[in-house]
């Protein structure tokens, strides 16, 4: 038993979050206020002793990593693989456009069926490439040694849900992430174990493209 962690990071706040805007992967930038919630956890996290750190490329997780890099020291590791769900028309729509126009779409994929939101990903297909990613960068791990993972809130529930053996119809049932907050999976003689979610604050409104 090597008892490795991992630690999924969401990044912070950005315009379209406040916006209720759905992103994906649109490259969209931290506010002033997502820095500094980036900042604020960075300190956090800080002392949980991380050994890497990997991150989605798009710039709004790459500048939270860059936080945590700030006080660890550590390198970040930029991977495509760790992108939010591209979701095809879909993005840059707010929730309550998505649901006028996409009606049928957006009900069926609530239900946990599998859809290809505005014509992009579907979940299997993000944890298919998100995972993988995820993994790698484990075995580089020593015994005990802890891995962050600075992504989106989608792949993230998508990532976990697969790690955690659940069937993708259920994936749904992982609550979403707030802006800067963590899951954490501790490595377990019977594979992966949910150990902390959406950790980092007090309970607020989760706001992003998962909800």
């Amino acid at each position: 038993m090597r008892g490795r962690r991992v630690v999924f990071w969401r990044h912070g706040q950005t315009s379209w979050n406040l916006e209720n805007r759905f992103q994906g992967s649109t490259d969209i930038p931290l506010t002033d206020a997502g820095i500094a919630q980036a900042q604020r956890a960075a300190r956090l996290l800080a002392a949980l002793r991380p050994d890497a750190v990997i991150a989605s490329d798009l710039q709004r997780a790459a500048a939270t990593a860059a936080e945590l890099s700030a006080v660890t020291g550590l390198e970040v590791v930029h991977d495509p693989g760790l992108r939010e769900t591209y979701a095809g028309t879909w993005q840059g729509l707010t929730n309550q456009e998505i649901q006028a126009l996409h009606a049928e779409e957006y009900r069926a994929w609530k239900l946990g069926e599998p859809v290809r939101r505005g014509g992009g990903e579907l979940g299997t297909e993000v944890a298919d490439r998100a995972v993988p990613v995820v993994l790698d960068a484990v075995k580089k791990l020593p015994d005990r040694g802890t891995l962050v993972v600075v992504s989106h809130g989608g792949t993230i529930r998508m990532a976990i849900g697969r790690m955690l053996g659940l069937d993708s119809s259920n994936w749904e049932a992982l609550g979403g992430l707030s802006n800067c907050c963590w899951s954490v999976l501790g490595e377990g003689a019977r594979g992966w174990r949910l150990q902390e979610h959406n950790a980092g604050t007090l309970p607020e409104p989760v706001i992003g493209d998962d909800t």
